[in-house]
């Protein structure tokens, strides 16, 4: 089945990730318009080849063309202006640098087969068993049956109402009966009537009591069902939705992808539907009230507190309930969230957790960067900047697919405030802090800080984070240096692999487990007898393995990160000819490097490596064919391969062959047969 058919079939909160993958730099429709051509393309090796990615690129604008003439046939309008509309975009974006949509493309394509693993994995796992597709905790379960608690209280008291209303209207109808009458008996007949008066009056005494007695049982019940909304809330905003907050800053910067937020907003919609309605009846008991009042009236009493209690309820809940949804991202760099460049287009999303359809599109949202939070104020030299484009928007649910109230902006830009020192605005729905960035060649360090605020805080406003940045533990850097990899390709990084890491961070060490790491230690210092940091030299790896190696890498050939000592000793009582792969050491734009086993002479082990192959050389030759070509000169001049096994044991030809492109037959000159056909060439990388 088609990749684009599988995603189609998936629960709706991995639809609502595949939703976040597209926008205009790519655009869904067209994902779904050319599905089976754009995935028999390999948008890989386009994006890493620019006469590959100018050749695929026009081809794409063909099969628009085609696609084009089919809703013309059909008499499709819609259709065609959609698409029209989009071959324009690409052409203006585009036309110059195909290798820019060749990347957008892969890295979709990856995040789709990445979703549907996960969805595969959890449904193995019997995850999906819940009607969300996600798990539900025994805390998860208690705050549900506390909130159909909440819904059925409010159901009865709804009840109670009524038959209050109609106690109320009996004793009024009853008092202003009586009080005719008796007036006009007495004008009559005297006293002659007293003692039927005094019988109806205790019949009013009565019906007054019980009146009476409802209204304190109203006002106590209601007080009590308040706390327990307040109880719940509290539960839903402090707890749950922190915890999807947090799971989404981890998200952000490379881990688990964060559950979609459909669950919390049916409990959050049910609680803001059960709020409203108890204050509805709160106005109800002053109208009635105000139509029947007397001495000790326990409505006076506590209608106020009950009001501005359940007003500040829902107040609040309304304002946890406003969320950013999609950080602010630039499409052209989707694995790096939070990382603005001035000049450049980014996006982000805000979502409203209450499915009220009244609301729609009643709720105006304006996006603001706030840089007076806290003390930043007080710092010296703090650039401002504006924020450009279509900035202000009304929600409403047709942005959205499940008809949740949302408000996406797409075309925002920053420009740097040369002059004044802008307003100060309140705003009761924050992004995560997101850092400025001038020119791309700031990307690593501004995605570094990045990593380490969302890996040590969940503070969504402290801007001062870095005056005084804390440490963090070997534990919480392993795993978030983890993410980098499995987030953008099939792998993570092994135990081995982050103790080779840890070594280089923090020295020999029998545990590493509880070691602190500073921030300057990650970031700014350099690493022992090397004039490059940790994670400049990471960084560059990273980029190393999504542009050059990717395949080579999903395949676990590559063990990367292994310190020389445990090289050789790996190696070493293996055979001849076997060779292993992993990254440089000394390189600091990202290198990688093979190293095999030879003997000498005297027939002793000898281990020899390569030097590194960077980012230039892969631009002329994949890392698959220089392996396949590799060669090294003898004594006699004889070119000789010295890579046969893949470590431990992998014929060099069954792990690289299928990644070197098929060597096309050699033609003739064209017009005269007899002529003989060109030799053929091929590059190989020599050793002497």
């Amino acid at each position: 089945m088609a990749q684009w058919n599988q995603l189609q079939q998936l629960e709706t909160r991995y639809l609502e990730q595949l939703y976040h993958l597209y926008s205009d730099s790519f655009p869904m429709e067209l994902r779904q318009f050319l599905a089976p051509w754009i995935e028999s393309q390999d948008w890989a090796y386009a994006a890493n080849k620019e006469s590959h990615a100018t050749l695929v690129f026009h081809n794409l604008l063909g099969e628009i063309d085609q696609q084009y003439s089919r809703f013309l046939q059909e008499n499709n309008v819609l259709y065609q202006h959609n698409l029209r509309r989009i071959k324009q975009h690409l052409q203006s974006k585009y036309l110059e640098k195909p290798m820019e949509i060749a990347r957008i493309v892969a890295r979709c394509l990856w995040e789709e087969q990445r979703l549907l693993q996960t969805a595969t994995t959890a449904a193995q796992d019997g995850t999906a068993s819940h009607p969300s597709g996600t798990v539900v905790t025994e805390k998860q379960q208690i705050l549900e049956h506390n909130l159909q608690d909440i819904r059925k209280r409010v159901q009865d008291m709804e009840q109670k109402m009524k038959m209050l209303e109609n106690l109320q209207d009996d004793f009024d109808f009853n008092y202003k009966t009586l009080k005719s009458q008796g007036e006009l008996s007495q004008d009559m007949n005297g006293n002659s009537q007293a003692a039927a008066t005094r019988q109806k009056m205790s019949q009013l005494e009565q019906m007054l009591s019980a009146l009476d007695q409802l209204r304190r049982q109203i006002v106590t019940e209601m007080a009590g069902l308040l706390s327990a909304m307040d109880f719940v809330q509290k539960n839903l905003t402090d707890d749950e939705l922190a915890d999807w907050k947090r799971r989404q800053q981890i998200a952000c910067i490379g881990g688990p992808p964060n559950i979609c937020l459909d669950r919390l907003e049916t409990w959050i919609t049910s609680l803001a539907e059960s709020q409203l309605q108890i204050r509805q009846q709160i106005k109800k008991l002053e109208e009635l009230q105000q139509k029947v009042s007397y001495k000790g009236d326990p409505i006076i009493q506590h209608r106020p507190a009950l009001e501005e209690k359940i007003v500040d309820l829902f107040r609040n809940l309304m304002k946890s309930a406003f969320v950013v949804e999609r950080q602010p991202c630039m499409p052209m760099h989707p694995d790096r969230p939070l990382v603005i460049k001035t000049g450049v287009q980014f996006t982000n999303k805000v979502r409203l957790l209450v499915k009220f359809p009244e609301l729609n599109y009643q709720l105006k949202i304006k996006v603001i960067i706030d840089k007076e939070s806290g003390d930043v104020a007080a710092i010296r030299g703090s650039r401002k900047f504006n924020i450009l484009g279509t900035n202000t928007k009304v929600m409403n649910m047709e942005e959205s697919n499940n008809g949740s109230l949302s408000a996406e902006f797409k075309h925002l830009t920053l420009r740097e405030q040369r002059c004044g020192n802008g307003g100060r605005t309140n705003s009761d729905t924050h992004s995560l802090p997101v850092v400025v960035i001038s020119n791309i060649c700031q990307m690593p360090n501004a995605w570094a800080s990045i990593l380490w605020y969302n890996m040590l805080t969940n503070h969504p406003k402290n801007v001062n984070f870095f005056t005084k940045p804390p440490v963090g533990t070997w534990d919480q850097v392993a795993e978030v240096l983890s993410w980098q990899f499995s987030s953008t390709t099939k792998r993570g990084l092994t135990i081995e692999q982050l103790t080779t890491l840890a070594e280089k961070l923090l020295g020999p060490c029998v545990n590493y487990s509880g070691c602190q790491i500073t921030w300057a230690k990650f970031c700014k210092e350099n690493m022992v007898g090397k004039g490059f940091s940790f994670w400049v030299w990471l960084d560059n790896i990273i980029d190393l393995v999504k542009k050059y190696i990717l395949a080579l890498w999903n395949e676990g050939y590559i063990l990367g990160f292994i310190s020389k000592e445990r090289e050789r000793a790996i190696l070493s009582p293996k055979p001849p000819g076997t060779f292993l792969l992993r990254f440089s050491e000394s390189s600091k734009e990202g290198g990688i490097t093979f190293t095999w086993v030879e003997k000498d002479i005297s027939g002793k082990t000898q281990i020899q490596s390569v030097e590194p192959y960077t980012k230039q050389q892969l631009n002329s030759m994949s890392f698959a064919e220089i392996i396949m070509g590799y060669k090294i000169m003898d004594a006699t001049n004889i070119l000789v391969s010295p890579l046969v096994y893949l470590f431990p044991e992998i014929p060099k030809e069954d792990a690289f062959g299928k990644y070197c492109r098929p060597e096309a037959a050699p033609e003739a000159e064209l017009g005269d047969p007899s002529i003989q056909p060109y030799l053929k060439t091929k590059f190989i990388c020599v050793t002497p």
